[in-house]
């Protein structure tokens, strides 16, 4: 019968690693095949990113106008209306499920927000709504599970589906801006602020809210204080980031969020690594175990020993 011997594992070994090498450099070669572009291009505009200065525009041009009663799922699969939300303020988010890096960053950062203003407005005297707008890979269930893994459990705090065929409108209507790239979304990064009337009352930008950026509009709605001023829109533009390929105001150019990209990368590597390893695996196996069967079977044939 035959056995594997020190020489063959080490030979599996050794082509399990260079299996595991061959994916990491295709891996990263593929990471770092993002070109670097110019803002002022067309491509940086057209390819990668959006037009900074029009995203934040329409964003800014909304700002006092209603918001229609649109339909969505909640992450149970029930309908919701906008409008089930009006009498308090509302703070709306836009989200993609499928987001490795900044889409949870925003959440965790929203939710560390609201925690710190907790004591001073509690959980009853507003609402928040994270939408997916990813359709249809942002269905109520992959939003329960992102919910999940952000540990978001606050009561006042829902996440909703839009079907597909809404989400332009609704995304028009909140002047929420994005854009497919190859690596996900270029998306303006804002929370909404709601009055209890449904009229949109400001828009906060950024990755990492502080806590006075939310609490300070909060306390000046509940004060029935007037829609603010528009702001300027280079008083802006420093506090938006885009997923992917960030705007540098101080380069004027786009430039490639390698470490999210490799991220990816590492990702995919692991994961053919494993089904590398696994198939090769299968494949000694099955050697090994026709090997035996072939021995048996000449074994049998063979017969008895003869005796003397």
């Amino acid at each position: 019968m035959s056995t594997p011997t020190s020489a063959n594992r080490s030979s599996a070994r050794w082509r399990f690693w260079r299996g595991v090498g061959a994916c990491v450099a295709t891996s990263l070669a593929l990471a770092f095949s993002f070109p670097v572009l110019a803002a002022g291009s067309d491509a940086s505009k057209t390819t990668l990113g959006l037009d900074q200065n029009a995203a934040l525009r329409a964003s800014q041009a909304v700002v006092g106008s209603q918001i229609s009663d649109f339909t969505l799922l909640d992450r149970e699969g029930r309908p919701v209306r906008l409008s089930q939300y009006r009498g308090k303020p509302l703070l709306v988010s836009f989200i993609y499920t499928g987001c490795f890096q900044v889409c949870p960053l925003t959440t965790r950062s929203l939710k560390s927000a609201l925690d710190t203003g907790r004591t001073a407005f509690g959980t009853r005297q507003f609402n928040v709504v994270s939408i997916g707008f990813n359709q249809p890979a942002d269905s109520p269930q992959s939003l329960k599970a992102f919910a999940l893994q952000n540990q978001i459990d606050q009561p006042n705090w829902e996440f909703l589906s839009p079907h597909a065929s809404i989400v332009e409108p609704l995304a028009r209507e909140f002047g929420f801006s994005y854009k497919s790239t190859p690596a996900g979304f270029d998306h303006v990064l804002q929370v909404t602020l709601l009055d209890a009337q449904g009229r949109i009352y400001r828009q906060i930008y950024g990755a990492e809210l502080e806590a006075d950026a939310l609490g300070e509009p909060i306390k000046q709605l509940l004060a029935n204080a007037p829609v603010p001023q528009q702001l300027r829109l280079d008083e802006l533009i420093d506090r938006v980031r885009i997923l992917c390929t960030v705007y540098d105001p101080k380069t004027g150019k786009y430039r490639v969020q390698y470490g999210l990209l490799i991220e990816v990368a590492g990702g995919v590597t692991f994961a053919l690594a494993m089904l590398w390893f696994f198939l090769a695996e299968w494949r000694t196996q099955r050697r090994a175990r026709r090997a035996r069967s072939v021995d048996a079977n000449v074994i049998s044939t063979a017969g008895p020993p003869l005796q003397t």
